[in-house]
């Protein structure tokens, strides 16, 4: 007997169209039309958010693909549902799946604050730029509430420790009063990430991240309150985005981006199937292109994981991005995306620790 197929259909809200069993199961669940009684799908999933209690938040990183030391992750999963996020792997950790269990069923560090002021108070601490926004979006919807980035940046600020965010969210313009007050001392840079500026082509790619308009009156508003900011274009998807590539970077320049970055996609572990099924479902006319160009950046794979090329690809049509990339940043004046470690740490203050006992002197 052959086994039906199963329907995939896109969910009003989320990336993914599938939540396929983590690497680490052992076993997968998969509903199959046998003829019988069905029950009517639903249109979208509610998101559920749990609490996470840390007792370390400062994560650190050793790749040279990566221009920080330090980062802080405030949650698991992300809402904004980008497909083809290389953060997805990371719920099969949690035992759940990187499809739409990463975008819907969510985790909130609720003691960063705390968490992070006994880490930075530590013995022999050694302060680097801390990178908010490295794995799952620290301005996703649910920050709007929970407040889990706003803690972590009240901390940074008192303590006058550098910090730098990555976001495809406008929500970062509510904590200018830190990040004015910070960079005021060079301790505070921001960047807007950028894949597409057709609202169609965002809509079904990063479904629930704030508008491209919205992205670039953040990076306006940014640079009018004094906080450095840059745009990344991120990811580059070939046949897809690939040709918004000098837009992007004119709309980010004109909007005051003061530097600029890219990241050729990337499809780890399960997002390499994900990604495959909406492709199907939204651009079944190129699919077949659009993964043959990948393989060809990525060494005849679908995933390049070594550190030199994984970020921006190798062969000639991964040159020919980067010389485009390098071209337009040279004619509009833009930088280049820089180590966050060459922001300042003389100025760290470690927060005091809180009891009875006073200061010696």
């Amino acid at each position: 007997m052959e086994r039906p197929t199963r329907e995939r259909k896109a969910l009003k809200g989320r990336g993914a169209l599938s939540n396929p069993a983590g690497r680490f199961e052992k076993s997968d669940v998969e509903a199959v039309r046998d003829g019988w009684y069905e029950e009517e799908q639903p249109q979208t999933i509610a998101t559920t958010v749990m609490p996470d209690h840390a007792k370390r938040v400062i994560t650190t990183n050793d790749s040279p693909d990566i221009g920080f030391d330090y980062s802080i992750n405030p949650y698991r999963g992300c809402e904004h549902g980008c497909i083809y996020c290389y953060a997805r792997p990371s719920h099969a950790y949690m035992g759940l799946s990187a499809g739409i269990d990463f975008e819907t069923r969510l985790f909130y560090k609720e003691n960063a604050g705390k968490a992070l002021e006994q880490e930075l108070g530590a013995r022999g601490y050694i302060p680097k730029s801390i990178m908010l926004g490295a794995n799952t979006d620290p301005y996703q919807p649910i920050e709007r509430d929970l407040r889990v980035t706003r803690s972590v940046l009240e901390v940074l600020a008192r303590t006058r420790h550098p910090v730098s965010i990555i976001t495809k969210s406008a929500l970062v313009l509510r904590d200018l009063d830190l990040l004015t007050d910070m960079a005021a001392d060079g301790l505070a840079t921001v960047s807007i990430s950028i894949t597409t500026l057709s609202a169609e082509t965002k809509r079904t790619l990063e479904p629930r991240t704030a508008s491209p308009q919205a992205r670039l009156k953040a990076l306006r508003e940014l640079g009018a309150a004094g906080v450095p900011a840059g745009v990344m274009v991120a990811p580059i998807i070939p046949a897809i985005t690939d040709h918004e590539l000098e837009s992007i970077l004119e709309e980010a320049a004109a909007a005051g981006a003061e530097w600029a970055g890219y990241v050729l996609l990337r499809l780890p572990y399960e997002v390499k199937d994900l990604f495959r099924d909406w492709l199907n479902e939204h651009f079944p006319d190129r699919a077949a292109r659009v993964m043959s160009l990948i393989n060809e950046m990525r060494g005849g794979r679908d995933n390049d994981p070594n550190f030199g090329s994984r970020m921006k690809g190798t062969g000639p049509i991964a040159e020919l991005i980067r010389n485009r990339f390098t071209i337009t940043c040279k004619r509009l004046g833009l930088g280049h995306l820089q180590r966050t470690t060459q922001q300042p740490t003389a100025l760290f203050r470690p927060p005091r620790a809180e009891g009875p006992q006073m200061g010696l002197f």
